[in-house]
């Protein structure tokens, strides 16, 4: 019998923020049956955490049936937060270890939900590290944030 995820989707994301907080942009590349998809994203007033959660985010949007994915990203906060830190926080009613409110809490809810539906590999790979898709969502974030604008490029 063939396992119904026979065929995973590698997404690599990456977010860049001019300032913290700041203009920002997020990007993801979405690799899957030899097609490679672009998506990009900016917000006008946003820190590099929510860069990168937002490009984990609607990368995952992107994938209309339950599927097996393999998340690559260069944010430590993003990795553990939806790994390790997330299972503490719902069972603290979203309070961290210091008893303080969990911040980005909207995103971290949207991809919770996200992340139970889909069969998620989360992986971190250092940044600036000569990954060619790394890189290349890195450039891409920084031209949506540069130019202020959403781009979409589908293969």
């Amino acid at each position: 019998m063939q396992d119904k995820f026979s065929k995973v989707i590698e997404i690599y994301t990456d977010g860049a923020c001019s300032g913290n907080p700041g203009p920002g942009g997020w990007s993801a590349i979405i690799l899957f049956n030899n097609k490679k998809d672009i998506i990009a994203g900016f917000d006008e007033n946003t820190t590099n955490n929510r860069m990168e959660m937002l490009a984990a985010i609607k990368a995952i949007l992107e994938i209309k049936n339950k599927s097996k994915i393999k998340i690559f990203t260069d944010s430590v906060y993003l990795k553990n937060g939806i790994t390790e830190w997330i299972h503490n926080w719902k069972k603290n009613n979203w309070t961290n270890s210091s008893k303080k409110s969990v911040l980005n809490q909207d995103l971290w809810k949207k991809l919770d939900n996200l992340n139970s539906y889909h069969d998620i590999e989360w992986v971190w790979i250092k940044g600036h590290n000569n990954n060619k898709y790394n890189e290349e969502a890195d450039k891409y974030a920084v031209l949506a944030m540069n130019q202020r604008s959403d781009i979409s490029i589908k293969s």
